[in-house]
C-alpha cells in the first residue's frame, strides 16, 4: 500500500501489500460494489452481513440502509483507518462513532440487480479530512467512474435531482403504461412499445438539453390535443389527472424556455 500525504492512495498498491477493502451489507449495491472492486484488483473482505465485523482493512464502506448507517458505523470501530458511507443523503457525521475519518460514495447509478456496472457513472464523494476525500476519489476512479464532491450541505439537493432522474422516471413509466389501458394496451404491450420512445427521448435529451429535446403537442402549442389527452387519461386512470395537470403546467414552462425557432 503507497500513502502519500498521510493518506492512502487506492490507485498505487504493491503486491505485497494490496490494498484491502471491507463491505458490510449484502444487498445490491453492497454485493455490486464487492464484485467490482474485486475485479478491480482490490482484496475484499465482503460483502458482510449488517452487525458483521471485517477483518483488519484499509477501509471499511458501509452499503446499509440509511438509518442503520450509524449503528453499522459503531459495530466497525478500530476495523480500519477510514470507514465510509454509500448513502447519499446522509451527512458524515452519521459515521462518528467509527472514531476514525470518514468518507462518502455515492454511485450515481440505478441498482435494480446486483449486475449493474459502475463504469462511466457519476460517484458523489465527500471526506471529513482530505486523506480521506482523497481516497474515495481514487476508489471511485479505480471503478471506473466520475467523482464530484458533494458537501452535507448540498446532499438533500443532490439527492432529490437523483430521485426526479431515476425514480420519477420509473413511476412516470407505470403511469404510462396505465392511460394506455385506455387504447386497449396491456402494461407489457405498452412497455414494449413505449420503450424505444422513452430511450430515444433519453438520448435526445443527453444530446440536445431538456429544452430542444422537448416534442409533442405542448411545445407547438397544440391545446386541443392536450385537452383531449386530458379527458382520455380521466376516463382510463382518474387516479393520475392531477399527475397529468401538473405535468401540463411543468412542460408549458418548460416550452416557454424554447429559444424561437
Amino acid at each position: 500500500m503507497e500513502w502519500t500525504d498521510g493518506g492512502m492512495n487506492p490507485d498505487q498498491t504493491s503486491s505485497s501489500s494490496p490494498l484491502r477493502v471491507g463491505i458490510v451489507g449484502r444487498g445490491r449495491v453492497g454485493t455490486a460494489l464487492a464484485s467490482a472492486l474485486r475485479d478491480a484488483g482490490v482484496d475484499v473482505d465482503g460483502p458482510l452481513g449488517r452487525g458483521e465485523r471485517p477483518g483488519r482493512c484499509d477501509a471499511v464502506l458501509l452499503c446499509v440502509p440509511d438509518a442503520e448507517i450509524a449503528a453499522a458505523a459503531e459495530v466497525v470501530t478500530a476495523a480500519a483507518p477510514l470507514v465510509g458511507h454509500t448513502s447519499g443523503a446522509t451527512p458524515l457525521s452519521a459515521l462518528a462513532h467509527a472514531g476514525v475519518p470518514a468518507f462518502g460514495l455515492h454511485p450515481l447509478q440505478s441498482f435494480a440487480h446486483p449486475g449493474v456496472g459502475f463504469e462511466g457513472a457519476g460517484a458523489a464523494v465527500a471526506g471529513s479530512t482530505p486523506e480521506a476525500l482523497a481516497f474515495a476519489t481514487g476508489l471511485a476512479e479505480r471503478l471506473g467512474m466520475t467523482p464530484f464532491e458533494i458537501d452535507d450541505e448540498g446532499r438533500a439537493a443532490y439527492h432529490a435531482a437523483a430521485s426526479v432522474a431515476s425514480n420519477f422516471l420509473v413511476t412516470l413509466q407505470a403511469a404510462a403504461e396505465a392511460i394506455a389501458a385506455g387504447a386497449g394496451l396491456d402494461r407489457e404491450e405498452a412497455r414494449e412499445l413505449l420503450m424505444p420512445l422513452v430511450r430515444q427521448t433519453i438520448e435526445n435529451v443527453a444530446e440536445l438539453g431538456p429544452e430542444a429535446a422537448l416534442t409533442g403537442p405542448i411545445a407547438r402549442g397544440d391545446e386541443a390535443t392536450v385537452a383531449a389527452q386530458r379527458a382520455a387519461v380521466e376516463e382510463a386512470a382518474p387516479q393520475l389527472v392531477e399527475l397529468f395537470d401538473e405535468l401540463v403546467r411543468q412542460t408549458r414552462a418548460l416550452a416557454a424556455q424554447r429559444s424561437p425557432a
